[in-house]
């Protein structure tokens, strides 16, 4: 049912409890994972000066390890991984990439914003997943409100 399944990271604790749902559904399909994490190019072009190096570095770098934390996870479960880091807006990135690589399900965590947080935020990059992904996506809200 599920041959390619992609998971979106961002490198916060919620992936702790988005693998513990993914890794199973993988391990039960066969399915290959695909680790992805999305350089917010929003946050890049914002900065100014000196900084802006500095902080695509640090994005790079969060990133690198946030997807390499996925696919060791996954390895250890005995999945094949796929660590894939991208530029560009979340979500938007998030379901592209999902297109491109054939992916048939979508497993995400959520911090659970309230909907003060979400105007301020502007939304929430599962929730736009979620309203306009073309395939299944799991979501997985975590359980203790960490963001």
């Amino acid at each position: 049912m599920y041959d390619e399944i992609l998971i979106p990271t961002d490198g916060s604790a919620t992936i702790d409890q988005t693998l513990e749902h993914a890794l199973p559904i993988a391990a039960d399909n066969d399915a290959r994972v695909h680790a992805l994490s999305v350089i917010d190019t929003r946050i890049v072009q914002a900065a100014t000066g000196e900084t802006r190096e500095e902080i695509k570095v640090q994005l790079e770098r969060e990133s690198e390890a946030a997807v390499a934390d996925v696919t060791d996870r996954a390895s250890e479960a005995g999945l094949e991984g796929v660590e894939a880091v991208e530029r560009g807006t979340p979500a938007k990135t998030i379901l592209e990439y999902a297109e491109t690589h054939d992916v048939d399900l979508i497993v995400i965590g959520t911090h659970g914003k309230s909907p003060r947080e979400k105007r301020i935020t502007m939304g929430s990059v599962s929730e736009r997943v979620v309203d306009k992904s073309p395939i299944p996506v799991f979501v997985v809200r975590s359980a203790d409100g960490v963001v």
